[in-house]
């Protein structure tokens, strides 16, 4: 079994992979991806005034309520979170997501002056928005990062007692969605709450780790 599993390895540094585990090149890949996908899932919604659950929800609000990019609010509002990440899952998952965090953080900033939505209804921002975060995500799980926030707290209690990550962020995405009664109202929080559904439904349906171990 051994031999096997070698034979399936690339004999070159850092592009050597496994069954089992990503190569340094797929992990960087997957980082990128998740974080590009995630950024713009992020956009759609912004261009529809919309709202999500977790510290990106948390950005939204203050974006909103105080005029502050959504980019330095999420990058700032994840910070408490890694030393969580460092003592639970590691200091590589630690490093992938805070690299995870910076990039989306950069592309929501940068990516409105490159990307205009002239016309998108909210009920379509919510469904796609949800959609290609919850898929940006998804792969960054798949290589052991996350979105920081409530993500890791998600990781970390599906790793330690078994509950889907999908469910448990869900819960937390609730109590956000509950603060955004004090600045939208009820189509725009109707809407935002489709996109939280969308998002976590995404993970809880194809992010198991029993079927997925590769790291």
């Amino acid at each position: 079994m051994a031999d096997v599993a070698e034979k399936k390895k690339s004999p070159i540094g850092f592009w050597a992979s496994s069954t089992e585990r990503h190569s340094v090149v797929e992990d960087v890949q997957g980082v990128i991806a998740g974080s590009m996908l995630a950024a713009l899932g992020v956009i759609m919604l912004q261009a529809a005034h919309l709202l999500i659950g977790g510290t990106a929800g948390l950005g939204f609000l203050l974006r909103y309520s105080t005029g502050v990019s959504f980019g330095t609010a999420f990058f700032t509002m994840n910070l408490p979170f890694y030393w969580l990440a460092y003592k639970r899952l590691g200091l590589v998952f630690t490093v992938k997501t805070f690299a995870a965090v910076a990039l989306t953080s950069v592309l929501t900033g940068v990516l409105p002056r490159l990307i205009a939505f002239g016309t998108i209804e909210p009920i379509i921002a919510a469904l796609f928005g949800g959609l290609l975060i919850g898929c940006g995500m998804l792969v960054l799980f798949r290589h052991r990062a996350s979105l920081g926030g409530f993500g890791i707290l998600a990781l970390y209690l599906q790793d330690k007692f078994g509950w889907r990550a999908g469910f448990v962020q869900l819960g937390l995405d609730c109590l956000v969605l509950i603060l955004s009664f004090f600045v939208a109202g009820p189509f725009v929080i109707a809407c935002s709450v489709a996109a939280a559904l969308t998002l976590n439904l995404t993970l809880a349906i194809n992010h198991r780790t029993d079927r997925y171990i590769v790291r």
